[in-house]
This record gives C-alpha cells, sequence and structure tokens, in this order.
C-alpha cells in the first residue's frame, strides 16, 4: 500500500477512535418532525451506517474525491436532523473539501465548493423551517403521512443550531477549501522552483560540456599547428642536412642545429598549451603574435623555403586572442607550402592592417595539389579560427599557379592587448 492510502486510513481511523470516545452513536436526536419521525434512523446501527460512511469516504479521498463528498455530505446531512452534537466523523465533508481544493484544478474546487455552500444553506433554511412550523415541509417521502400541517407561531425563527448554523458551517468549508488551495499553490511554487533548479543544472552541464569541447578543439588546434610546423621544418633541414653532407658538412652542421632548436621550440610550446588549458597566455612562454612572424619567416627560410614578409598599414597593438590566431593561420599557410608547394617554391605573406579588420595573405607559387581540396585539418582549424573572433578563411588555387590562403578578421571583437 502506497504512503498516501496509509495516512488516508490512518486519519479514518483516527475520526473513528474521536467518534467513538464521544459517543456519537448514542446521541438522541433534537430536531423533531421529517427524519426525527423515522425510528429506524434513530437505532445505533442505522447511526453507525452513516458514521461509518463518512470515515470510509475519508479512506479513499483521494483516490474517488468527488463521489466521497458526495456520500460524506448526505451522511452528515442525515446526523445532522438526529445528533444532539456534532462528531468527529463529521469532519470528514471539510477533509474531503481540503483535498480536492489541494489537487483538482481551481476551477473545478470553486464549483465544488459553491455546491456545497448551497447544501449547507439550503439545509439550514430546512432546518430553521421545520423548527418553526413543527412540520411546514412536506413529510411524505419519510412515512409520515404527506401531511401539511399548520405553522407554529411560537416556535423559535431562524438562528443558530447546535451545529452553529450557515455562518459556522459555510466558514469551516471556505477554510477547509482555502487550506487546500494555499497548499495546492505552495506546491505548484514549488515544482516551478524544482524545474527550474533541474533546468538551470542542465544548462550548466551543457555549458560545462560545450566548454570541455571546445577546450579539447582549442588544444587539438593549438597541437596540430605545432607539431605540424615543427615536424615540416625538421624533415626540411634533415633532406637538406643529408643532400648537403658530402658536399657542405657545414651546412649539414647547420641544419642539424635549427632541427634541434625547432625541436625544442616545438617541445616547449607544447608543454605551454597542455599546461595552461583554457589561457593562451601565460608567463612561463611569451603568446604568440604577429610581432613574432619575422621569426616564424626565418625560420620558414632556413628550412629551404623563400618567404617575403610584407607590412602594409601602422601595426598597432591587437587582441591577444586575434594575434595569436593570426599567427598560427599564417603559421599553418606557410607549414602547406612547405609540405605540398614541391621545391623551388617561393613564398609570400602579407599583413594588412585596416581601421576595423585585419586581412592576412599567405601564398605561394608551387605546383602541389596537396591541399587543392581544403579539406585537411589546418585549413579546417584555420577557419574555426577565424570563425571564432568572427571572421572567415578562403584558400584555393590562384590562376597563375600556387596556392592563396587568406584571412579576414574583424578588430571590434575584443580589447585590446
Amino acid at each position: 500500500m502506497r504512503r498516501p492510502s496509509l495516512q488516508d486510513a490512518g486519519l479514518a481511523a483516527l475520526l473513528l477512535a474521536g467518534t467513538w470516545a464521544g459517543k456519537g452513536a448514542a446521541a438522541a436526536p433534537v430536531i423533531s418532525g421529517s427524519l426525527a419521525e423515522v425510528a429506524w434512523l434513530r437505532e445505533p446501527p442505522a447511526r453507525w451506517a452513516l458514521i461509518g460512511a463518512c470515515i470510509a469516504a475519508v479512506a479513499v479521498r483521494r483516490r474517488w474525491p468527488i463521489p466521497a463528498l458526495a456520500v460524506a455530505s448526505l451522511a452528515t446531512l442525515v446526523q445532522m436532523a438526529l445528533a444532539a452534537v456534532p462528531v468527529a466523523a463529521d469532519l470528514a465533508v471539510p477533509i474531503i473539501l481540503y483535498t480536492i481544493a489541494a489537487q483538482r484544478r481551481r476551477t473545478v474546487s470553486l464549483a465544488v465548493l459553491g455546491a456545497a455552500l448551497a447544501v449547507v444553506t439550503a439545509w439550514s433554511v430546512y432546518v430553521a423551517l421545520d423548527g418553526r412550523t413543527d412540520g411546514w415541509l412536506y413529510t411524505g417521502p419519510f412515512g409520515v403521512g404527506g401531511q401539511m400541517r399548520t405553522p407554529d407561531p411560537s416556535a423559535p425563527a431562524f438562528g443558530p443550531t447546535d451545529w452553529g448554523g450557515i455562518l459556522v458551517l459555510g466558514s469551516l468549508l471556505v477554510v477547509a477549501w482555502a487550506i487546500g488551495w494555499g497548499v495546492q499553490s505552495r506546491r505548484a511554487y514549488l515544482g516551478e522552483r524544482a524545474a527550474r533548479a533541474r533546468d538551470l543544472e542542465r544548462e550548466r552541464d551543457q555549458q560545462a560540456a560545450l566548454a570541455v569541447a571546445a577546450e579539447r578543439a582549442r588544444i587539438t588546434r593549438e597541437l596540430h599547428d605545432v607539431v605540424a610546423h615543427g615536424l615540416a621544418v625538421i624533415v626540411m633541414q634533415a633532406q637538406g642536412g643529408a643532400a648537403a653532407f658530402d658536399k657542405r658538412p657545414t651546412d649539414t652542421l647547420a641544419a642539424l642545429d635549427t632541427i634541434v632548436a625547432t625541436g625544442r621550440a616545438s617541445l616547449a610550446d607544447i608543454r605551454h598549451v597542455l599546461s595552461a588549458p583554457g589561457q593562451i597566455d601565460g608567463p612561463a612562454r611569451p603568446v604568440p603574435g604577429l610581432a613574432q612572424l619575422p621569426r616564424l619567416v626565418d625560420q620558414v627560410r632556413q628550412a629551404g623555403t623563400p618567404v617575403e614578409l610584407h607590412i602594409n598599414g601602422s601595426p598597432r597593438p591587437l587582441p591577444t586572442s586575434v594575434g595569436v590566431s593570426s599567427y598560427r593561420i599564417v603559421q599553418e599557410a606557410l607549414t602547406n607550402t612547405m609540405k605540398h608547394a614541391g621545391p623551388g617554391a617561393r613564398a609570400q605573406v602579407t599583413v594588412a592592417y585596416g581601421s576595423d579588420e585585419l586581412r592576412l595573405e599567405a601564398s605561394d607559387d608551387g605546383a602541389g595539389e596537396s591541399t587543392v581540396g581544403g579539406t585537411g585539418n589546418g585549413l579546417r582549424g584555420m577557419r574555426e579560427r577565424a570563425a571564432l573572433l568572427g571572421g572567415e578563411v578562403t584558400a584555393g588555387p590562384r590562376p597563375e599557379g600556387g596556392y592563396v590562403v587568406r584571412a579576414r578578421i574583424p578588430l571590434d571583437r575584443g580589447e585590446t592587448a
């Protein structure tokens, strides 16, 4: 049995115990005429049947609230005509009304409350008239002959009874409904807060997952650029050193020195990328930027690929993210030139500072075709870098031969470094 059913059973048992302690079944009727004239209703078994109906209605109030209210109301109305004082079981009606207000929609519970108040009003009027006339109403259905009796002018007028009258009974029903509606409103409020907390937690997890994915992509791009460029320079130097070993041993030694320096620089860059996730700059190593382009160009020249660097406009401090991305885009373009342009190819790099954007162009006159399709990881990484800054990268073969990479990066999306 579920916990709510156990609670309802316990409440029903409590009402039964309270009724038994109050000797409700032995109470004497107080209203003459009408139901009080039906002898068998004044017997204890009939009284206990009415009390049992109220208690049973409380036990099933969550499962069948509307039928339970109807049964409890009918049984209570009959007891009101028979009992000298209210008993604990008569609380079934406000308890069930509270349940309806707490579980059903407000329109439904308001309709039920209105019906209950109408019944209480009608019953109070009936009790008043029946007491004042000693049979003003037609009593045929209860087996007393169906005769209309003469009014008794000396009978008391409409006023409070042992049950408190319409004022007390109506107030009790309204209070029960108000408490139930308050409980429903509180549950709805807590439910909304719980749903909002779940949404915030889900949003936080999604943002964390997106942040992890973005960081993973960033590290992947950085490692790709560092490793690809370093290996390309090392391979080119190794090939040149091997070719010059017999005739120009000094060039071979210079190539080996360049290989060592490039390897160390690449390892330092890798350690920097992996040791500071989420941070582009750090105190361990200077941040790569456009200021380091001359050193990059010299490195490529030493690897055997002639490169010309042109700066258009007035260089000025750039946001750190723009500087790093611009450097990596040029680095990847020169790396592709060394890998795919073929022997004898020459490269040219142009950096143009505009008022609101930075333009980069890296081209070569080689005959390589490995990157014409534009599907390599390097080209995808360049496009991702530019897209994160609101820019774009285009790459493809030149009409006069060779390959060109062009990048446009706006300069109004970050703070000056």
